[in-house]
């Protein structure tokens, strides 16, 4: 047989193994990823539904503190969290802080104590300004330094109350939000 023609049909071989790898490859990722969305209940972020901050279970003091204050009756997570002067802010902000979350969770580096960062604090101090807006025109912003004060600065306890740990409530009614780990988990529960 002629060395070129050889070469040639190895070649042909090899391209042929080479695109049924990538075809294998890529078909895996996407299902890969399709499984980890549905596991984690990825769509529930782009809503506005409270139960999706419960989605990792270290949010439960929060919910359970939220869920039993007056905030509750009149506000979601998203209403105090995220900005609401643009839809492209609001959810840039929500992709840029969401995949935060994802990965501090995922690499299991979350604190014990979640603490907001200085950009969250500053969102949620424009919701407080903004649903607030008619009492904050009747008080002074302005400590006896000249310094501007946050709202926070008097209202530390709204409306999470004392959440230091993962256990400071510990008998709060808190449904499990409905995802295939709750559901998995339940099977052996019931055991």
């Amino acid at each position: 047989m002629n060395m070129s023609l050889w070469s040639t049909l190895s070649l042909q071989g090899a391209t042929q193994k080479v695109k049924t790898f990538c075809l294998i490859s890529t078909g895996a990722f996407f299902g890969l990823s399709i499984y980890v969305f549905n596991l984690s209940n990825a769509g529930s972020y782009l809503s506005d539904d409270p139960e999706a901050c419960m989605n990792c279970h270290i949010m439960t003091p929060q919910y359970a503190s939220w869920k039993h204050s007056s905030h509750a009756r009149v506000a979601s997570c998203n209403d105090c969290h995220v900005p609401h002067d643009s839809d492209l802010r609001k959810y840039y902000f929500k992709a840029k802080d969401g995949s935060r979350h994802a990965t501090l969770f995922t690499l299991r580096k979350e604190p014990q104590v979640i603490r907001a960062t200085e950009e969250s604090r500053e969102v949620v101090e424009e919701n407080c300004r903004r649903c607030h807006q008619d009492q904050i025109d009747q008080i002074t912003l302005v400590d006896h330094s000249g310094a501007e004060r946050a709202c926070a600065d008097c209202h530390r306890e709204v409306p999470h109350g004392r959440v230091n740990s993962l256990s400071s409530t510990p008998n709060a009614a808190v449904p499990l939000p409905d995802t295939a780990y709750s559901r998995a988990m339940s099977k052996f529960d019931s055991k």
